[in-house]
């Protein structure tokens, strides 16, 4: 099971007034994600990344049949879960916001829908929910107008476009405003559009 090891900057949670939770990719860590925050915070934000056992928060494809990827994926969003708790402990869950990248973002995406709740905003560099389908009946709560940014690649190898607007639809019927960008030819990776976007949606 995953380790409970957070990475930590910006004010202290109990001063806080904002915070935001970054998830690494596959093969990533906590060090490499946290500086994407830079782009988005102020001194009024705790920044925290937590740090997937071996670097990846569950072995296979997300597309893969959920079985393959316990117990690995239900630690890994225990983990998240229990960040977020201690966050909204502080600041409500309104003012915490949710980013990640790649294996990240499907696991911010996969969190956040089995706990949905009015979160401050979810960012999904490249994600969508996991499964080889996507069981429902996992999801709990409403998002109440949550703003959600999904940014993928038309020919991403990792997340099929597909699967990116499965996640709208599912989202925005559980009450997100969900934004979804398709850049053609984009790389695996996060680009300044995608930063400059999120800015303007969330803060």
């Amino acid at each position: 099971m995953h380790d409970y090891r957070l990475l930590e900057k910006g004010m202290p949670l109990d001063q806080a007034s904002k915070a935001i939770i970054l998830l690494h990719g596959r093969g990533g860590s906590a060090e490499d994600i946290i500086r994407l925050a830079d782009e988005f915070t102020d001194e009024t934000f705790y920044v925290v990344a937590p740090q997937a056992t071996n670097n990846s928060w569950y072995p296979y494809s997300f597309l893969a049949p959920a079985k393959l990827n316990e117990p690995w994926l239900t630690s890994a969003t225990e983990v998240v879960k229990k960040v977020i708790d201690e966050a909204s402990t502080f600041v409500g869950y309104e003012n915490v916001f949710i980013m990640g990248f790649s294996q990240g973002a499907c696991l911010a995406l996969e969190t956040t829908c089995r706990y949905a709740a009015k979160y401050a905003g979810i960012v999904a560099f490249s994600g969508g929910l996991i499964g080889e389908t996507v069981n429902q009946q996992n999801y709990q709560g409403f998002f109440q107008e949550t703003k959600v940014f999904i940014g993928n690649s038309d020919n991403d190898p990792h997340i099929p476009l597909e699967r990116s607007e499965e996640s709208r639809r599912i989202m925005e019927s559980r009450g997100a405003s969900v934004t979804l960008k398709i850049y053609p030819g984009m790389q695996h990776t996060i680009i300044r559009d995608e930063i400059n976007m999120v800015k303007r949606m969330m803060f």
